[in-house]
């Protein structure tokens, strides 16, 4: 099985099926410095979830330091790929910016993590994670991506990498190239042609001709019904 396809195992499985946000829009400020608000749809959305989107969005929590971190961590968990691009290019890192303002709990666990694997990766290789090379990267991950196979020592950073690996795998497969990813096509409207002649004959009915061109008639099936003053179907 291939490295993506696993991933999407994991992601429906119920190991990911839990983690995923309902709702997120993985779009934030691009600038921690001067943030960008988008405009967010209004439907769907009641006056104090707006107002609640609106401080969400309004808000910076994670510095450029951390912004960067998380793209690499991001990407060494979901590279891309030949049809696909990778967690970045679907704006994963600004999906998990908006998650932690949106979810404070996230907050101190996410910050947490990326001081821990800085600190550890100083103590390798006398750099800041980001900073390595991306052999030394992929080598700090491998330590801490295996849970019940981690040593003890590297237990906190174990925690880090898989709340990272489920954001991150939250984020990508909710955003427009995830969802494509997936193959989803979402709900689509069938096409109704009326009961079949076979089944009408057996009960002795038919259609009348002026209800099947008002009723069946599949040409017209986005335009919107209308009626007279006495409930009468006209077109």
């Amino acid at each position: 099985m291939k490295r993506r396809d696993s991933l999407k195992t994991l992601l429906v499985g119920s190991v990911a099926g839990g983690l995923m946000v309902s709702g997120c829009a993985p779009r934030t400020e691009k600038d921690t410095n001067v943030p960008e608000v988008p405009q967010l749809p209004g439907y769907g959305r009641n006056e104090a979830e707006k107002a609640h989107d609106a401080k969400v969005l309004a808000e910076s929590f994670l510095n450029e330091h951390e912004l960067e971190t998380i793209a690499v961590l991001c990407d060494i968990i979901l590279p891309s790929n030949a049809e696909f691009g990778s967690a970045t290019d679907a704006e994963v890192p600004e999906f998990i910016a908006f998650i932690v303002k949106d979810m404070p709990r996230q907050q101190l666990p996410i910050r947490g993590g990326i001081a821990w694997l800085d600190n550890h990766s100083n103590k390798l290789h006398n750099l800041a994670f980001k900073a390595c090379s991306e052999e030394q990267q992929k080598a700090i991950c491998d330590s801490i991506a295996w849970p019940g196979k981690t040593a003890p020592e590297l237990i906190p950073g174990e925690r880090f990498f898989t709340r990272m690996r489920n954001l991150t795998l939250t984020g990508y497969f909710t955003s427009e190239m995830g969802i494509k990813d997936l193959g989803y096509e979402g709900n689509r409207p069938g096409v109704w042609d009326g009961v079949p002649d076979e089944v009408l004959k057996e009960h002795g009915l038919s259609y009348e001709k002026e209800w099947l061109a008002k009723c069946i008639d599949q040409s017209k099936r986005t335009e919107i019904a209308q009626w007279d003053e006495e409930g009468n179907l006209l077109t």
